[in-house]
């Protein structure tokens, strides 16, 4: 009987992991009260009670502001039959994963750009990522855009999968509230480069081998976007380790051999100015490569929610057979 329960709870785990996945491409996010929102804004209220400029004080504020969440996504599920299993981690997947959103902003770009609207296209990219665009040209925008889907394709797809294989709803959910903090207070500012320490090295440590992931689901989807899976592989391994963020380095990389295009350069947030090193041998991207570079990002997807069902349910079975030798 126990091994029935379990087998069946790996089964819902799995087929929720699907269908959050499903419901995430034909469910928008609501425009207010998405769970992700609410989070972030009870974060900064957090924030303002338990803010000092040290680390210690922001490793209680980031197990402060993890640790409700995790326990919630694993009560929800405690004793649960198979059937709520299903729902609750269908509803947290769908809630944690942002691919549909992703390929919609970086669609987006591309039908500015295509336009000639280059005016349209800087206002949105900062729905993609945090650089200054009142200096990019349609180019420059292009290698923005498509740098940023290959980071997010990790962070915002296969991260959360992962853990939403090895743990359930509590993986999915402790991982995008990390996440989500890592985007608040992680940034190398005055006021968050101590206080953000312990968010950005917890994130860094829960996306490690789901950007690694990522690289090699690039390589292998390499022909979805007219490209070949050695050249990507080489420019992963060549390239990988360059970027200064141990994480994006492998995505952006793999990417940019799959394309076959040379991401990196310089990068203006605000006043700081950073001088990225160049990833992959191709040449700069060009507006056409957003949309393969969603193309990309959408058959990584696929494969991911495929190994992650995969996974969870070999993981449920795992546990049945170490419980039945125990």
């Amino acid at each position: 009987m126990r091994k029935k329960r379990r087998t069946a709870r790996g089964r819902a785990r799995a087929l929720g992991i699907l269908a959050g996945v499903a419901l995430d491409r034909v469910v928008a996010d609501p425009r207010r009260g998405h769970p992700v929102a609410l989070f972030g804004s009870a974060a900064a209220r957090l924030e303002r009670l338990l803010y000092a400029p040290s680390r210690p004080r922001g490793a209680v504020f980031t197990a402060a502001a993890v640790a409700p969440v995790t326990a919630a996504g694993a009560l929800a599920c405690a004793r649960a039959g198979h059937g709520r299993a299903f729902a609750v981690t269908a509803a947290a997947t769908w809630a944690v994963v942002g691919g549909a959103m992703l390929e919609r902003e970086a669609e987006a770009m591309a039908d500015a750009l295509e336009a000639g609207d280059v005016a349209a296209a800087r206002r949105r990219l900062p729905h993609l990522c945090g650089r200054d665009p009142s200096g990019l040209d349609a180019d420059a925008l292009a290698r923005a855009t498509v740098e940023s889907v290959a980071e997010n394709t990790s962070d915002a797809v296969v991260a959360p999968l992962v853990w939403g294989a090895l743990l359930g709803p509590a993986g999915l959910l402790g991982y995008r509230a990390v996440n989500t903090l890592d985007a608040m207070v992680g940034h190398r500012s005055r006021r968050y480069e101590r206080f953000g320490w312990a968010a950005a090295r917890l994130d860094d440590v829960a996306n490690w081998a789901p950007a690694r992931l990522t690289a090699l689901l690039a390589v292998a989807a390499a022909p979805v976007v007219g490209g070949d899976p050695r050249r990507a592989w080489r420019t992963c391994l060549r390239y990988g380790d360059r970027h200064p963020s141990p994480n994006a380095g492998p995505c952006e990389s793999a990417f940019a051999g799959a394309l076959g295009v040379r991401l990196g350069g310089r990068n203006v947030y605000g006043e700081r100015v950073e001088e990225r090193p160049r990833l992959g041998d191709g040449r700069p991207p060009e507006v056409g490569d957003i949309r393969r570079a969603v193309r990309l990002t959408r058959a990584v997807t696929t494969g991911a929610a495929l190994l992650s069902a995969v996974a969870a349910g070999i993981l449920a079975g795992s546990s049945t057979r170490r419980g039945k030798r125990g």
